[in-house]
């Protein structure tokens, strides 16, 4: 009869076996984490693109004088032409009614859509408000511009930007600046009234947009 044989351990090369496994995990998990998480990238803008800044009073500036909406902030900081589309009180039922007319008559680069304000203020459906938007943006899609979506907060006693905004950004892949607004409307310091920001917070956010084409690749 043979003697069984004593199998052999050799507990570091187990050991460093599993650990390479390890490493190999977590490695993966970083760069599926990564790629998951890319921001949207945007084509450059030449020296000669134009800008358009569509929305309400918080894209035409209410709330600080002449030339200081974010909007008039952004041409300084990025060299290009921005216009400013801003109506003060409208909807997003007469932005989307009224866009078109202004993509032909602008031929913009690139558009900034921060429009759902006034939706919010008056408890209209969001649901509808969140259509309204995926169709402004499609419309300046379908007119060869790009699209950055600026998130509005929704009204409360805590400040935030409401959830449709980073769905929608995420369903049409497009940049989002979610934060600035609802950061500079909790400050006091940087906004004319309850719901307007004053020329200190304009400029805050024109520095967080062009922060953001820049990021993504315009700028």
């Amino acid at each position: 009869m043979h003697p069984r044989p004593i199998p052999i351990f050799y507990p570091d090369l187990e050991r460093a076996t599993e650990m390479a496994h390890r490493v190999l995990i977590l490695l993966f998990a970083v760069l599926l984490l990564v790629g998951c998480s890319r921001a949207p990238e945007l084509p450059p803008l030449p020296s000669d693109a134009v800008i358009l800044a569509f929305g309400d009073s918080l894209t035409r500036g209410t709330g600080a004088g002449d030339g200081e909406g974010f909007a008039e902030v952004l041409a300084v900081l990025s060299g290009r032409e921005v216009m400013n589309a801003g109506v003060p009180g409208e909807e997003s039922d007469a932005g989307l009614a009224r866009l078109p007319t202004v993509l032909d008559a602008v031929q913009p680069d690139l558009v900034i859509l921060g429009h759902g304000g006034n939706d919010m203020l008056r408890r209209r459906d969001l649901e509808h408000t969140k259509a309204n938007l995926r169709q402004m943006a499609m419309l300046a899609r379908d007119r060869g511009a790009s699209v950055v979506l600026l998130g509005i907060p929704k009204p409360g006693l805590f400040l935030g930007t409401h959830p449709l905004y980073r769905e929608l950004a995420d369903e049409l892949e497009v940049p989002l600046e979610d934060k600035v607004f609802a950061d500079v409307l909790a400050d006091r310091e940087l906004k004319a009234d309850q719901i307007h920001p004053n020329a200190a917070g304009y400029l805050r956010v024109a520095e967080a947009v062009h922060r953001l084409l820049t990021g993504a690749g315009a700028l």
